[in-house]
């Protein structure tokens, strides 16, 4: 039961990360749905943290991992940068992160927090 019921959050984080590229750049990628599944594990663990961390520090520590999850990911299947390109944007890791989407991550690592803890008490 425990491996389905985080086979379906990982789904359920896949498809949202899917879900922002789509509604953000109008455009996805496969890797994207592991990615967004994979942080949405780790922003559940981060969620589940005791004693709990201030909030603040919840999405700062939420947001590094995206962005550790978005590196590793870049790494591995962007090397051409076909998916995404951050080489132009300003303060940009290898034109694979850059601190403006990894500040952007900081209130949405918060809200995927609570939405985690909400589909964690439902099933």
């Amino acid at each position: 039961m425990k491996f389905r019921k985080q086979l379906l959050l990982f789904c359920a984080g896949g498809l949202a990360y899917v879900g922002i590229e789509l509604l953000w750049r109008s455009r996805s990628h496969i890797s994207m749905f592991f990615a967004g599944g994979s942080c949405f594990l780790l922003l559940g663990r981060l969620a589940k943290l005791r004693p709990r961390p201030p909030l603040w520090l919840r999405g700062c520590l939420g947001a590094l991992s995206v962005t550790q999850v978005e590196l590793l990911t870049g790494l591995l299947v962007n090397r051409h940068y076909t998916v995404w390109d951050y080489r132009k944007t300003p303060l940009n890791l290898f034109g694979q992160i850059c601190l403006p989407f990894s500040l952007l991550w900081i209130p949405l690592s918060i809200l995927a927090m609570w939405l985690y803890e909400l589909l964690d008490r439902k099933q």
